[in-house]
């Protein structure tokens, strides 16, 4: 599945003045927030992380060059997913690096100078409500969305949030979205089927991402840390090739095994629960 569509562009500006806008500082996403703002904050929150990806833990990138030459929107990354936060931060700083040529690797932080700001993720409205820093971090281009499954701590059953597709659309159109298709850090989660819907509706690039060692060097919201000098992997593999003839059920199982999310045969008791 190929994304074509050319970029959206959005300013404040009337579409008359819009091209005397050549340095983007009057630029805006679809949802209205000024890109230059978000920049800002994106360098901001970099420069604050950074040693955590560096100096206190190690980060190790591979599969860099799936990223090289993707077109500017159109792309949807699908991880696995461990902390609430430091993933997302990762991925940022990864994104913003790749932008400026660098080649698996974030140091050093110069791409902090200009970040990618075409980048959002998908995130719980109730994630991103708790607190300061998580609304802080919501600026930086949450996809808030309400889960029908879970809510507070406990599982529930409600209607699905009608609007989570129309804001994935709108920033796919715009960038690049992260979204982690289990909706929950705990491992061999199964795949929510709105995420084959979104595939199916949108024809992203979709680019799966296995994740590694944010568990064991944050605490479940990545914001503290639990064990320090761990390694933590980033692989990003190659494009997911979906064929037209596949189901919504065809495609979940496709991603679960992308981003290596199968239960273990050890752990088979698991698949009777997420049944």
């Amino acid at each position: 599945m190929t994304f074509r569509r050319p970029p959206s562009r959005f300013s404040f500006l009337p579409k008359w003045l819009a091209f005397l806008d050549f340095m983007g500082i009057f630029e805006r996403d679809p949802f209205g927030n000024s890109l230059f703002i978000k920049r800002i904050l994106i360098s901001v929150i970099g420069w604050f992380t950074y040693w955590r990806f560096t100096v206190v833990n190690k980060m190790q990138i591979e599969g860099i060059e799936h990223l090289e030459n993707l077109p500017e929107n159109g792309v949807l990354f699908l991880s696995n997913h461990q902390t609430y936060f430091a993933d997302v931060i990762s991925f940022y700083h990864i994104f913003s690096s790749v932008k400026w040529g660098f080649k698996s690797t974030i140091v050093p932080p110069l791409y902090l100078l200009a970040p990618r700001a075409r980048s959002y993720y998908v995130a719980a409205s109730e994630t991103m409500k708790a607190g300061i820093v998580p609304k802080l971090f919501g600026l930086g281009g949450a996809l808030t969305v309400e889960r029908s499954w879970r809510a507070e701590g406990k599982n529930v059953k409600r209607e699905r949030d009608a609007s989570a597709g129309n804001k994935v659309a709108e920033a796919l159109d715009h960038g690049w979205v992260v979204s982690f298709p289990q909706g929950t850090t705990s491992p061999y989660a199964p795949i929510r089927k709105g995420t084959a819907h979104l595939v199916l509706e949108n024809q992203p690039i979709v680019i799966p991402v296995v994740i590694n060692g944010f568990r064991r060097a944050f605490d479940k919201k990545g914001l503290r840390f639990k064990k320090r000098n761990t390694v933590l992997s980033v692989r990003f593999k190659a494009p997911i090739v979906f064929d037209e003839s596949m189901s919504v059920e065809d495609i979940v199982e496709k991603i679960r095994r992308e981003i290596e999310q199968e239960i273990p045969e050890k752990m088979v008791w698991m698949k009777k629960e997420g049944e």
